[in-house]
């Protein structure tokens, strides 16, 4: 091996190590914990273990076909875990940790069943093209996901009064990087087929220097803080989100879910789940099983005047409670009475 060839090697294989002992880093001892630090460790260790399958067969063309199939089927992976990535910062009070669970149930029985079946070894000419172009096509669409996620930012930027900030630019070179990278393996017969592991040294040190140098460090790799979290809504915004709770409550009947949790209630009213307690105890004056529990009582006592055939208990769940106790206890506390002796008086 000629030095330049060693030196490139050198270069090329560093970038791949340095990626894996960050994803450890990232996965297992990186403070604050955050579920995006799981997400960016684990893009980091499928790009890491890509990139050294690209690394060691450009070097050495008689590598096993275990080893390549191992650094393909991580790829398969590599945007997904972009896609969360990026979506785990720009929206950290997302439903996410729960719909990244859903992609991941859906690929990797497919990269099992597929390396299983029909694996590289005997099967190369499934796979080059076909395998293997479909894993860039599936890459290709979780850019584009993640570009729709970064939209509304790239929009802002052509602002005049909008600055670019370093969260920014960390997520836009994160974005662009791993175009480039795509673009190094798929167009590998009019680029040098090593271009993608030098890419992705670049952008390895990139984040390197956003780890040592960046301001607010945590905040740019992980999730944005919300400057605003702890801020009051101002009276008209809290009236407008009042009545539309009211109505949601009302034509929904959400109340009836015995698992209804106020997330679910805060999506409806597409704010934040820290936004919606923050409705209620500052405005109502109620936290959230105490106001969900008034809408259920109010709804236990119609029955109670309507319907003389079910029973109390069945008018309990009926109203979303998860136990005949629980029913006469809450409803003897806001009622002032218990269901058996209200439905005496009339």
């Amino acid at each position: 091996m000629e030095f330049s060839r060693e030196l490139l090697f050198f270069f090329s294989a560093l970038g791949a190590f340095n990626g894996l002992v960050l994803s450890l880093y990232f996965l297992f001892y990186v403070k604050p914990k955050h579920i995006s630090t799981k997400f960016l460790g684990m893009f980091l260790l499928m790009l890491s273990i890509r990139i050294g399958k690209s690394v060691f067969f450009h070097f050495n063309h008689d590598l096993s076909f275990h080893y390549l199939q191992l650094g393909l089927t991580a790829c398969f992976f590599i945007g997904p875990f972009l896609f969360f990535y990026i979506k785990a910062v720009i929206q950290p009070e997302s439903t996410i940790k729960t719909t990244w669970k859903y992609h991941i149930a859906i690929l990797l029985p497919i990269a099992l069943i597929v390396g299983y079946l029909y694996p590289f070894k005997t099967n190369v000419e499934l796979w080059r093209p076909y395998i293997i172009k479909s894993i860039y096509i599936q890459w290709f669409i979780y850019i584009i996901a993640s570009s729709l996620v970064l939209a509304p930012r790239i929009k802002a930027l052509f602002k005049s009064n909008q600055k670019v900030t370093q969260l920014d630019v960390w997520l836009f070179s994160l974005l662009i990087g791993n175009l480039i990278l795509l673009s190094s393996y798929y167009f590998t017969s009019f680029i040098n087929y090593i271009s993608g592991a030098l890419a992705f040294s670049f952008l390895l040190y990139l984040l390197i220097v956003f780890l040592l140098f960046g301001k607010n460090r945590n905040t740019i790799l992980f999730h944005k803080k919300n400057k605003y979290m702890d801020k009051k809504m101002d009276h008209s915004q809290a009236s407008t989100l009042i009545q539309q709770l009211d109505a949601i409550m009302s034509k929904e009947e959400l109340y009836k879910n015995p698992n209804l949790k106020s997330s679910d209630v805060a999506k409806k009213l597409h704010i934040s789940t820290h936004q919606f307690s923050q409705l209620l105890n500052d405005n109502l004056g109620k936290n959230f099983p105490n106001f969900i529990n008034e809408y259920r009582i109010q709804e236990a006592k119609k029955i109670v005047l309507s319907n003389e055939q079910l029973t109390l208990e069945a008018i309990g769940y009926e109203c979303g409670f998860n136990s005949k106790s629980t029913f006469y206890t809450v409803f003897k506390k806001i009622a002032g009475t218990t269901p058996s002796k209200f439905k005496e008086q009339f």
